[in-house]
């Protein structure tokens, strides 16, 4: 084997490529790295054979045997640049189809993507070598912000890059490790080691790091370079938190003042800064304009957010205004009777003992959790899943399916128990109602119909192609041919002409699926059809799933791409993560 340079116009997909057949390949994450450095990586060739009879296959030609998609890339940008240079070539001895199969398979089969411990290794040495980001960013076709990502590891220890590299913790652990110091990531290590320890890891290890009281730098109302407060910066990425909670407070709190004040001297009769961690109700309000009475309300989250709500009245005022009336401002008290701290004490002490209490009455404790999830409260925000999809013939498929419809018809019988409007979309979201009113409701109710309150809150707030799918599908075994049969739109979804071959083989045979190879994409599914149809012809076959639908959910090539494949792998990651956890506690 030799390596030179060959011009472009010389070169042709040999038959015994492993990619050579079919359409051209994609080859956008090519692009960039070839349009900044050209090909690196040699092609294998070998050279053509020459015949009087057959067009291109002269003297000085060769076949590519592996390295189709950096071709057709080099093609591409060629014709960008309206001028195409030599490629560099690894040339095989002529004649070997034996060789060249192998080699092609070699090439293809034997690579993977380098894991980012490799990447972190690469980037540094470039780095050092005098390249930047940006260099870096177009030669691999990545964006810069993941570069930067991928250089944080060098924050850490050596130790914790190489369990990283072997899979022993997760993304989410290494991205909080990045923020500790070296004495913290040795400790963090001591407790991995110690089989009898506890040690944080994902969530956990953040509230390990920060003592529970992590605050985004992002929430501050002041600046935070001007303010010389202590920061921690995410080195995985762009989040920033303060290192002195109380400190942060202290302006934050200075910072709202200032604001409220601010808005007073615009001319506003009233701005009421709520207290930390008390939630505007916006639903028991309407909005009024300043000349008739509206307020500021000024909302400070117990996470650092503040949120100011502009020119608003309660719903009875807003009656009153409807009216004609006018609204009078009611004077506020000179001194209130507790200080702010006094405050604080108090409610601290209160909740200390609620909770220590509640400890012991199982039951209240569950009914106050759903009615959290429910109607929300400063510390819980649950949102549900929209089911959002751009393609109507998608939305409509859900819509008329049979699990959305016994879905709806268990809502609504749930929405009826807990009095709420018939007609409201979702359960999720309080129906206007207080947290304690909708926590009174649920006490009077048994453990059996609270139950199916929670089966319909987890539902609509369950995300759709998350883990939890996964998860909860195969523990509860779903099987998917009792909810769900081919229609148009799955059909219409469906243009890859491999994974079309292969659901033929599943419905009809391998034979059928070998003498339809050449067929076009509408050939194929017409075929599958006709098969879950039992029509022309063709044997019917009952309780058909593609493996994307099915639990365990599955791939038909080695391509990857598929959602809940790759959520049931981190389905399986948590589970292998956790079990270390498990048997400390």
């Amino acid at each position: 084997m030799k390596l030179d340079f060959i011009p472009m116009d010389r070169l042709s997909i040999a038959t015994t490529n492993m990619r050579g057949k079919g359409k051209d390949p994609d080859v956008s994450d090519l692009l960039p790295s070839i349009r900044a450095r050209g090909v690196i990586v040699p092609l294998l060739v070998r050279p053509g054979p020459v015949s009087s009879n057959v067009e291109g296959c002269t003297e000085g030609r060769f076949e590519i045997v592996a390295g189709r998609r950096r071709f057709t890339a080099a093609t591409i940008v060629a014709s960008e640049k309206g001028d195409a240079e030599p490629l560099p070539c690894a040339i095989l001895e002529e004649g070997d189809d034996a060789a060249a199969l192998e080699a092609s398979l070699i090439e293809n089969v034997a690579r993977r993507d380098a894991d980012e411990v490799t990447q972190w290794v690469t980037y540094t040495r470039l780095v050092c070598e005098g390249r930047s980001i940006a260099d870096i960013s177009d030669t691999f076709g990545m964006p810069e912000a993941m570069v930067k990502r991928i250089l944080a590891l060098g924050n850490l220890l050596p130790r914790i890059r190489s369990l990283y590299a072997k899979e022993k913790i997760s993304a989410g652990t290494v991205r909080h490790l990045t923020m500790a110091s070296k004495s913290q990531q040795r400790a963090w290590l001591a407790l991995f080691d110690d089989a009898d320890a506890y040690c944080p890891q994902g969530q956990q290890l953040k509230n390990w790091l920060f003592g529970g009281g992590a605050i985004s730098a992002a929430h501050a109302l002041f600046d935070v370079e001007e303010s010389g407060l202590a920061i921690i910066a995410d080195l995985f990425g762009d989040e920033r938190y303060f290192a002195d909670s109380d400190a942060f407070w202290t302006a934050q709190l200075a910072a709202v003042e200032e604001r409220r004040a601010r808005f007073l001297d615009a001319g506003w009769n009233e701005v009421i800064v709520l207290p930390k961690g008390d939630y505007f109700r916006e639903w028991e309000h309407r909005h009024g304009a300043k000349r008739k009475g509206g307020r500021v309300y000024i909302e400070v989250r117990d996470s650092g957010e503040v949120d100011i709500h502009e020119g608003y009245v309660t719903a009875k005022e807003a009656a009153r205004i409807e009216k004609g009336e006018k609204i009078e401002v009611e004077p506020k008290a000179s001194r209130p009777e507790l200080t702010s701290r006094m405050q604080t004490y108090i409610d601290l002490h209160r909740h200390a003992a609620v909770r220590a209490e509640l400890t012991c009455h199982p039951a209240a404790a569950l009914r106050l959790m759903v009615a959290h999830a429910i109607a929300g409260s400063p510390l819980w925000n649950v949102r549900v899943e929209p089911q959002s999809a751009k393609d109507d013939d998608v939305r409509e498929s859900i819509e008329v399916s049979k699990a959305e419809a016994v879905f709806d018809e268990k809502r609504r019988a749930v929405l009826a128990l807990l009095d709420f409007d018939a007609e409201e979309p979702t359960v999720t979201g309080g129906n206007s109602i207080s947290l304690a009113d909708l926590f009174q409701r649920l006490l009077d109710l048994p453990d059996r119909a609270v139950m199916d309150v929670i089966a319909i809150v987890m539902g609509e707030t369950l995300f759709a192609g998350s883990a939890a799918i996964e998860a909860v599908g195969l523990h509860i075994g779903i099987n998917m041919t009792a909810w769900w049969s081919a229609d148009d739109a799955f059909f219409a979804g469906i243009r890859d002409k491999e994974v079309l071959t292969a659901l033929v083989a599943e419905v009809g045979g391998a034979e059928v699926a070998a003498a339809n190879a050449e067929e076009k994409g509408a050939t194929l599914k017409a075929i599958v059809r006709d098969h879950l149809d039992g029509s022309n012809g063709r044997a019917k076959v009952e309780g058909w799933v593609p493996k994307w639908m099915a639990f365990p959910a599955a791939a038909y090539t080695e391509r990857g791409g598929v959602g809940a494949v790759i959520a049931r792998s981190e389905a399986a990651s948590h589970d292998t993560e956790e079990e270390p956890q498990r048997k400390a506690a």
